[in-house]
């Protein structure tokens, strides 16, 4: 399945991208296991998208928790949680 990545702010500076689209195995059927998958890339991957690290993710522009399922073509974002002030 294809999917399409996007990451913004921090998570986009630590990772040096702000979109990817890429075929995740057979095996990954949620944003959390998404998240969990790119983890295993290392490095920067497994820091910036650690599983004890606040991120806020979405799928297709909402937000979701880490068990909403993807689907073909879908798009996955990670980003910091938001403060204001």
């Amino acid at each position: 399945m294809n999917i399409q990545l996007r990451f913004f702010a921090s998570v986009r500076e630590a990772l040096g991208t702000s979109q990817e689209t890429v075929t995740v195995p057979a095996n990954v059927a949620t944003v959390g296991e998404v998240r969990a998958w790119l983890r295993e890339r290392g490095g920067t991957w497994a820091e910036a998208l650690a599983e004890g690290r606040a991120l806020r993710m979405a799928c297709n522009q909402q937000m979701t928790d880490a068990g909403t399922r993807i689907s073909e073509g879908c798009e996955v974002a990670f980003f910091p949680p938001v403060t204001g002030g």
